[in-house]
């Protein structure tokens, strides 16, 4: 049986050896690398591909790894859309497809579900089941385009999954992504979120200066944050936060935290405090997000009052803050939840 390739999974210099392999020349490797991000759906649409070369491809398990949407929602509030995408083993992810200002972004998944466990989060709810492929990341963004008929700008891998927890396959699809000969899409146009896997932090900015670091923060102290989130018994703050400090001194580039705000939890003026002093000197930016609620994990949102009082803490003590704008308010928003759905 011949074994199924991905072409989106594969890189330019990988295309070229699957292309010598099959006894054509490399240039051809350019032309279709090109073609798949162009967002085709068949070999029939690359144009300048002769027909003998497409079905070798074939013969060869070549395809092209289209992923297509089990379920759309859409805001009617701002044109948010929200993605299922049911993956060939069964698997679901999701995407979130959203309109700014500076142009289109999409929310992109880096795994099938996620192990990290942190308690406000609908993904982590029945665990990992495995690693995104490179190209099923990549086609987050060409789903999404089709369906929109829309550019798509800007990429944050913020959606199901620890980014870093798949860091071999999150480090092909920057470059495949990025590559001139194909998408070229701006490192400084791509942000990684992470909840904090310190070891990568420094392997992260060595390999990818010019790409946004998002840490997934969410808590003042150790000891909100330990009840939050697993990890920060691994990586507790100061160790995270060293990280993120030596960071930015070796890529002279802003760390933003990302901090859901949680009724009672988290959203005190003394939590406010805390988290200025902890952040105190440091190149970063605060991102404030009020809870998208999730009835399984039983915690609530905080109100606008609360938030624009813990943002206005922040500043005061100077460090930069704003409050998330809630896109697609009238749909799912919280990453997971069309996967809860479809479970039930």
């Amino acid at each position: 049986m011949t074994e199924k390739i991905n072409l989106k999974n594969l890189q330019l210099n990988e295309m070229e050896k699957l292309l010598t392999e099959l006894g054509e020349p490399k240039f051809r490797a350019k032309q279709i690398f090109a073609w798949l991000y162009k967002g085709v759906e068949s070999f029939e649409q690359m144009t300048n591909v002769p027909q003998n070369l497409k079905e070798k491809l074939q013969k060869a398990g070549a395809h092209l790894g289209l992923l297509f949407p089990a379920k759309v929602q859409v805001s009617k509030l701002d044109g948010t859309r929200k993605y299922l995408f049911e993956l060939e083993d069964g698997n679901a992810i999701e995407s979130v497809f959203m309109k700014y200002k500076y142009g289109n972004t999409i929310c992109i998944s880096s795994q099938a579900g996620c192990r990290m466990g942190c308690k406000f989060c609908a993904s982590t709810i029945g665990g990992l089941s495995r690693n995104l492929e490179p190209g099923e990341m990549l086609e987050q963004l060409l789903a999404a385009e089709r369906d929109t008929g829309e550019a798509i700008n800007h990429i944050v891998v913020m959606g199901t999954g620890e980014p870093f927890d798949n860091y071999e396959n999150l480090s092909a699809f920057i470059r495949i992504i990025n590559d001139k000969n194909g998408r070229n899409l701006g490192m400084r146009n791509i942000t990684i979120s992470t909840c904090g896997l310190v070891p990568m932090i420094e392997k992260f900015g060595q390999d990818f200066p010019q790409v946004n670091l998002a840490i997934s923060l969410h808590a003042p102290n150790n000891k909100i944050r330990n009840s939050m989130m697993p990890v920060n018994k691994s990586y507790p703050m100061e160790t995270l936060i060293d990280a993120c400090r030596k960071y930015t001194e070796a890529t002279s580039r802003r760390v933003t935290f990302e901090y859901t705000l949680v009724k009672g939890v988290n959203d005190s003026e003394n939590d406010a405090l805390q988290l200025a002093s902890v952040l105190k000197g440091m190149l970063c930016h605060v991102n404030l997000i009020p809870l998208n609620k999730v009835e399984e994990t039983g915690l609530d949102t905080t109100d606008q009052k609360t938030a624009q009082a813990f943002r206005k803490t922040l500043e005061n003590k100077g460090i930069p803050a704003t409050i998330r704008r809630e896109l697609g308010d009238d749909i799912d928003g919280a990453c997971g939840q069309l996967r809860l759905e479809r479970k039930k």
